[in-house]
């Protein structure tokens, strides 16, 4: 797979089949999507390509909202390359390309791309104020000799699939529902750095993750987790996802995992983690034995939920 950021990179040489989208997570409904244009694409000898942007148009037409993205860039290519998209094309957007008229941008794909075949949503648009509506591509596609296909993000059960869902799911802190939506359990990834060191003070030391904020995280609370450290096998964990209320009065969410079985120094190395299964409500205790004890509980519920769940085929 070839992840490039801008669309005059591409230069193909050959045809390709294309689809055009926020692909945000890369859900379900994506995964169909996708693995339906790679057979096509295998099928008519053509180049499977994925463009999408960054930052997404929705970001850069309503304000920066903290706690959005479902992926980073290179998150999304990884994914979409596993599915067989052989160019993900990651491109800016900002105001110059949002007034981009959208013949030009039809014009720029047959250019860069030799798109054979567009594929796009049923309210699918592209260019200025929209213009470039389904209606709009089916007479380009005649008048220009490329083939349009408009689709259903809907995954192979018949069920539909959206970004919105996901980060629903997570604001409500159902991290198990938005694994369903995903396939996959919800992952975030972070630098470990250094925190106020009262986990390792209390015998139960934690990796405290710097994550941006724009990513998307779970609502506050607990949950049993998996921590990816480069290519190892994946760690069970407890994750505290909030503002530690029984030491912290400020009101900044954090994340930070303690690994069940692990000793070592982990800082600066750089974390996944799999959100599995929520375990409670985030609250304050009167006492720090009280918050030991509490976590002492938290390790057990997830040691058992972690071996079933890890379990299942």
């Amino acid at each position: 797979m070839r992840h490039i950021h801008a669309l005059a990179e591409a230069n193909l040489s050959q045809p390709s089949v294309v689809t055009i989208g926020a692909f945000d997570g890369v859900h379900r409904g994506h995964q169909h999507l996708v693995k339906q244009l790679v057979a096509q694409s295998h099928r008519s000898a053509h180049v499977p390509v994925v463009l999408t942007f960054y930052p997404l148009p929705k970001v850069i037409l309503e304000g920066f909202r903290p706690g959005f993205y479902l992926s980073t860039p290179d998150e999304k290519a990884e994914l979409l390359g596993q599915l067989g998209a052989e160019l993900v094309v990651t491109h800016p957007f900002n105001d110059e390309v949002r007034h981009i008229r959208a013949a030009a941008f039809v014009a720029s794909l047959l250019e860069h791309l030799k798109m054979a075949e567009l594929w796009v949503g049923e309210d699918f648009a592209m260019g200025y104020q929209r213009e470039g509506s389904v209606d709009f591509l089916r007479e380009q596609a005649s008048s220009r000799g490329f083939t349009l296909r408009v689709v259903d993000l809907m995954d192979a059960g018949g069920e539909r699939v959206s970004s919105s869902r996901v980060r629903e799911s997570l604001a409500a802190g159902e991290v198990a529902e938005a694994a369903r939506l995903l396939g996959r359990p919800y992952r975030v990834s972070g630098e470990v750095v250094p925190g106020a060191q009262r986990g390792k003070t209390l015998g139960i030391p934690t990796a405290n993750l710097a994550i941006s904020p724009e990513r998307a995280v779970p609502r506050r609370g607990v949950y049993a987790g998996q921590v990816y450290i480069g290519d190892q096998k994946g760690l069970s964990a407890v994750v505290n996802v909030g503002s530690r209320p029984t030491f912290d009065s400020a009101d900044v969410t954090t994340i930070e995992a303690h690994l069940l079985d692990f000793s070592g120094n982990l800082y600066n190395q750089t974390l996944s983690l799999d959100f599995v299964a929520r375990l409670r409500d985030e609250r304050r205790f009167d006492s720090a034995e009280e918050l030991v004890a509490q976590i002492q509980a938290d390790i057990r519920c997830a040691r058992e939920l972690l071996a079933k769940i890890l379990a299942m085929p």
